[in-house]
């Protein structure tokens, strides 16, 4: 800071040069003016010494505010314009007001945002429930005419309309799944039943097998964000597979009472330079471009799902040997600790 100090004060270095030169040289010239040797060093060396001490005691004042901006700004809390200094000059003062009116005008624009964003979500949720009654509708409709072959295709075709909307639903609600998240055991292979259950028409439509083998194991987790995820997961494993295929789904527990569910496919796998950003919001990769209905939504929301209910997501894949999806539950002791937080608090 002393070098940008000395750089904005150039002028008055400048300044104290030039009136220290036309004082030498008033001395030298002027011969009604009589100052030897000695006193002629002894006067330019008092200069420069009180200039120094006047510029060490300008620069540790005027600089004192802008040091505690300057860490403020290495820390940044959300309270940082609460903890400015007071300034003790009138272009600090100046700058401190500015500061202040910054904040607002940015807090005030940023409630706006908020205000504005809220008013969406609201809407795109009321719209995603006003959508599932006609879904809904459709959907008892085609049940009462199975045998029609049109009628399942139709159904498939409504599937995908149905999980682009209930994928929009757990859009609107992820910012509040804090609020959402409700810890209980549940079978892991009983869950993906569900999904299957859920996406059969699909996979009926592309002749896909889907197992379920391993043991069964109970896990603690959320029941509806832990299926959203598996959920993501199975969408994007029926969107990549070749007709005809199978999809295999695998449980195993390890000494460490980590419990796994791994989904393989038989797809064409993932290019070894997309693994690093398969989830990455929006990134679509090689696979993806092929596919032009890929959005790049699924595995970034699996993602950031799964890192808020304390699941971890990893990818294994070589091509053309398909890919294998793997979610990892934390050991059940450390979620049984806040579950029974949970209800000693409860009971208190």
């Amino acid at each position: 800071m002393l070098v940008r100090y000395m750089i904005s004060r150039k002028s008055w270095i400048l300044f104290f040069i030039s009136l220290l030169g036309v004082t030498d040289l008033l001395i030298l010239l002027d011969q009604g003016v009589s100052v030897g040797p000695t006193s002629f060093i002894y006067l330019n060396s008092l200069y420069i010494i009180l200039f120094i001490v006047f510029f060490i005691w300008r620069y540790r004042k005027e600089t004192r505010y802008l040091a505690a901006v300057a860490k403020l700004q290495e820390v940044m809390a959300a309270d940082w314009i609460e903890c400015l200094p007071e300034p003790d000059n009138e272009l600090d003062k100046i700058t401190g007001h500015l500061l202040r009116e910054a904040s607002s005008h940015f807090k005030r624009k940023l409630s706006g945002v908020k205000d504005a964003q809220l008013i969406e979500n609201d809407y795109i949720a009321s719209w995603i429930h006003e959508i599932k009654t006609p879904l809904t509708a459709m959907k008892l409709i085609m049940a009462a005419r199975q045998s029609d072959p049109d009628i399942r295709r139709i159904e498939t075709e409504w599937l995908r309309i149905h999980l682009l909307v209930d994928r929009q639903l757990y859009l609107t609600r992820l910012p509040a799944l804090e609020s959402d998240y409700v810890l209980e055991q549940v079978s892991l292979q009983r869950l993906a039943t569900e999904e299957v259950q859920e996406l059969a028409p699909w996979c009926m439509e592309k002749n896909l097998a889907v197992l379920i083998e391993g043991d069964d194991a109970t896990v603690v987790t959320d029941r509806k964000w832990c299926r959203f995820i598996i959920r993501q997961l199975l969408t994007n494993a029926i969107k990549y597979s070749p007709a005809g295929k199978s999809l295999t789904f695998n449980t195993n527990v390890t000494e460490q009472e980590n419990v796994f569910l791994d989904l393989t496919d038989e797809g064409p796998g993932i290019q070894s330079h997309d693994l690093p950003r398969i989830f990455d919001k929006g990134f679509t990769g090689g696979n993806g471009r092929i596919h032009n209905a890929s959005t790049g939504l699924g595995l970034y929301l699996a993602q950031t799902v799964a890192a808020k209910i304390g699941i971890t997501l990893q990818v294994h894949s070589s091509q053309p040997q398909g890919t294998t999806m793997r979610m990892t539950f934390t050991d059940s002791n450390a979620f049984e600790t806040v579950r029974r937080g949970q209800a000693d608090n409860i009971r208190l």
